[in-house]
């Protein structure tokens, strides 16, 4: 007998429809429904509230075999599927993190064919794999963050079994694997859940309508979403997570539901003797996510930055446009990369108000934030979705890569990146429903004819042209400055690793110099100097020491060292520099 459950407290009336066959179910008095079928292991099953004859899945549908509007699937891994006991985990601070989009990874799409391109990612040098959402989503296509159906995994990726498959290959080749996780928000195609009970507000935000976390009804709905949580660690091996806009998670217990989910990934990460990671993505600049609990933090693993993004982006590419305007300069560059926020109770001209709080460099290490050059966000929600590399010079890249991988931080790489890439990365869906599609493509491209771009320039997100334009060109990775790009991003990364003082995670050791009118700035880390030229015209730096690393040739002086426009060069200097 295979017992069926769900939480319904909005209809009279629940049956259970098992593969084709209806079973009235049982309310109990916490508003879950119960009832015992004798079915296959494999068996096809769905809800029927009250009158209406729709057979709704599952909210906490295992499988969807035939898409979110369909009848959900039971499952369970294959005996023998997994072969990871060995893996022991690892933890995300001060290592280097790998972002993907499963379905323009590879030309085929599928976690399988990703499986193919592993040994690139060891040759890398990176640590873990975090995969855009893998949640259940309408169509057959798309970013991932509409997703409705949070427990089951995309089908044309290859179901549950296949990321199986792909979380297994990754441990076995010594990657941590990080699944993309959205509690934000439900997608517009497949959100039954309102049928079933109060799981969402009165309350909006930028994707539409809010998740219940405070109000009446809410202590399931935040179970909910704990449990999901739970689910990809402890069920599918994962090592932790990345969470979507946690700024749009509006709470307002005592207790937050970032804090709870925290105390339950830390209770998991010691019954699996492994340890669990909880990446937030926040636009607030707000040390509490990353300040430990017992300091009256919500003691989250570690925070994507935004701010160290657009300082290097714009110091090296000159852009000043949008939440851009505040940055640019290598004074505001330097402070970014000193502070860990640039936005610090300080003046935002993109928000008009005061931004952010100052972060504890003394007690909270840097490994607790993320640096980047790229990320999904900053290549596809551009009007186009081009990328630095379809702008820049190769030096430029070289440089972004040298300050983002020569930083205190916990380091990330977008898919692509690391040979300069030239498929740009799109926003593309696929939803099914005619009125939903045409209201996708037509407000993506008002969205941006108000910043001034040609509604024709505009990418149609529903032309499957558009997804094909997105996915990486492979045979382009070792060709030319590409292969030389990507040399030099295996180079940086092994001196992460391989450097004892590119390991210090303390801000306060962490000392910078730079000129503005010439263009260049020095990081040191104890004895090494990561001299960058961001400008076009050689410089001469007061930097010398021994020769570790650059792009192009720099020569390297009694007292200075010249570089080459557009390029760096990592010295080990004769004499450690103090900190300032």
């Amino acid at each position: 007998m295979t017992e069926f459950t769900v939480w319904a407290p909005s209809p009279d009336r629940v049956q259970v429809d098992v593969d084709g066959e209806l079973h009235e179910m049982t309310r109990s008095s916490d508003d879950w429904w119960h009832a015992e079928v004798a079915c296959r292991a494999d068996a096809r099953y769905g809800f029927v509230l009250d009158d209406d004859p729709k057979v709704l899945p599952d909210p906490r549908s295992p499988r969807q075999p035939d898409g979110v509007h369909e009848r959900s699937q039971l499952w369970t891994p294959a005996p023998g599927a997994w072969t990871d006991s060995g893996w022991a985990g690892r933890s995300i601070c001060g290592g280097v993190i790998y972002e993907l989009h499963i379905g323009t990874f590879t030309p085929a799409g599928t976690f399988d064919a990703a499986i193919d391109k592993l040994d690139h990612l060891v040759a890398l040098g990176v640590d873990f794999v975090e995969v855009m959402p893998v949640n259940a989503f309408g169509g057959t296509h798309g970013w991932g963050y509409d997703g409705v159906l949070w427990y089951a995994v995309h089908e044309p990726y290859g179901g549950p079994d296949g990321l199986v498959r792909f979380v297994d290959a990754c441990h076995a080749r010594g990657l941590g694997v990080l699944i993309d996780a959205v509690f934000n928000h439900l997608g517009p195609s497949g959100n039954y859940l309102p049928r079933f009970g109060p799981y969402l507000s009165a309350g909006h935000n930028p994707w539409g309508a809010s998740i219940n976390l405070s109000d009446a009804g809410s202590d399931e709905v935040r179970a909910y979403i704990i449990d999901c949580a739970l689910r990809w660690m402890r069920d599918f091996h994962v090592d932790g997570l990345r969470l979507d806009a946690v700024h749009a998670l509006m709470d307002n217990t005592a207790v937050h539901l970032l804090e709870e989910l925290a105390a339950e990934t830390d209770a998991l990460a010691g019954q699996l003797g492994r340890p669990l990671s909880l990446i937030a993505e926040s636009d607030l600049n707000d040390p509490r996510l990353i300040t430990p609990r017992d300091r009256g933090g919500y003691g989250l693993t570690a925070q994507w930055d935004d701010d160290i993004h657009h300082a290097i982006h714009t110091a090296v590419s000159g852009e000043r446009q949008g939440y851009y305007a505040d940055f640019g300069s290598l004074e505001t560059l330097a402070q970014t990369l000193k502070h860990g926020y640039f936005h610090a109770g300080t003046y935002s001209s993109f928000r008009h108000r005061r931004h952010g709080r100052p972060l504890d460099t003394a007690t909270i290490p840097a490994t607790r934030l993320l640096a980047y050059t790229l990320t999904h966000d900053q290549v596809g929600n551009r009007a186009v979705g081009d990328r630095p590399s379809q702008r820049l010079t190769f030096g430029q890249l070289a440089v972004k890569a040298a300050l983002a991988l020569g930083s205190p931080y916990t380091a990330m790489l977008f898919m692509g990146e690391e040979w300069g890439s030239s498929s740009p990365f799109q926003f593309f869906s696929s939803h099914p429903e005619p009125e939903l599609a045409r209201a996708t493509a037509e407000g993506r491209k008002a969205e941006f004819a108000e910043h001034g771009w040609d509604a024709d320039e505009i990418p149609d997100p529903q032309d499957p042209a558009t997804f094909e334009r997105s996915k990486l060109k492979w045979a382009e990775a070792t060709a030319a400055e590409h292969g030389r790009l990507l040399r030099t991003y295996r180079q940086l990364i092994a001196l992460r690793r391989d450097e004892p003082d590119l390991a210090d995670p303390w801000l306060d050791h962490l000392s910078i110099e730079f000129d503005e009118r010439q263009r260049w700035i020095v990081l040191q880390r104890g004895a090494l100097a990561i001299a960058c030229n961001l400008g076009t015209d050689a410089v001469s730096i007061p930097v010398t020491g021994e020769l570790v690393t650059a792009w192009d040739d720099p020569d390297i002086g009694a007292a200075t060292t010249t570089l080459p426009g557009h390029s760096f060069a990592i010295v080990r200097t004769v004499q450690p520099r103090a900190a300032g």
